[in-house]
């Protein structure tokens, strides 16, 4: 007599199946944790480039005053390479947040940071020309070197592209996002404006240029800021 008949035990699903499905899992857990720290970058440039600056501001001296010149100008004179390097820096963490943004599929929005980051670099790079008497005895005016075109050419399109992504990563997250969103670009806009205007020696405006300059970018860092945190909540 035969004994019971054991129970069959299934057999093994496709051979590599499962070594599969576990490395997938592995790979799709790394690129998720690389895409957040990148976005956290977005986290950390602001702040980073806006203490530079009130500090640099705050220690610069001869002659350099926070409230008239701009931020660009602390790279002129002495440890002015200290502001050289807050661009760079600041416009490589900055170019890192695009990608990130990129890979959470924020595409427009991340062409247009990434624009940002590159006029950062650019303005690194290419150093201002004097303007509204600093470094001290220099001209008013502008006197247009071709490293300082080269410096504006690089700025005003990264300004731009940012109020520009303010405007297009506002939708589609409920009203009071939209609503800080366009008032932060609207706000950005008119204080880049004051202050280019105060740097082309407007005699009304002169004396705050720098303080516009300072208000618009700081006005656009912080939305960067919240765009990063709000992305790294959901």
């Amino acid at each position: 007599m035969s004994g019971p008949e054991r129970p069959q035990e299934p057999g093994p699903g496709p051979r590599g199946s499962g070594a599969v499905r576990s490395q997938t899992s592995v790979d799709l857990a790394g690129s998720r944790l690389i895409t957040s720290r990148l976005i956290s970058c977005g986290l950390l440039v602001g702040p980073v480039f806006v203490a530079a600056f009130l500090i640099q501001g705050a220690l610069k001296g001869s002659g350099y005053d926070a409230l008239r010149h701009p931020v660009s100008s602390l790279a002129l004179g002495s440890n002015g390479w200290v502001q050289v390097a807050n661009f760079l820096v600041c416009g490589v963490l900055t170019i890192a947040f695009a990608v990130g943004l990129w890979r959470s599929g924020i595409r427009t929005g991340a062409v247009l940071i990434g624009v940002w980051g590159v006029g950062l670099i650019g303005a690194g790079l290419f150093v201002t020309d004097p303007v509204s008497g600093f470094p001290v005895g220099t001209p008013a005016t502008i006197d247009y070197t071709t490293i300082g075109a080269l410096h504006d050419g690089f700025s005003v399109p990264a300004f731009l592209a940012l109020a520009a992504a303010q405007v297009v990563l506002s939708r589609g997250q409920g009203w009071k996002w939209l609503t800080y969103s366009l008032l932060s670009a609207t706000t950005f806009v008119v204080c880049f404006l004051l202050a280019s205007s105060g740097f082309s020696q407007t005699a009304s405006l002169v004396d705050v240029a720098g303080l516009f300059q300072r208000l618009a970018v700081t006005i656009g860092w912080a939305w960067m800021f919240a765009l990063a945190l709000r992305i790294r909540r959901t």
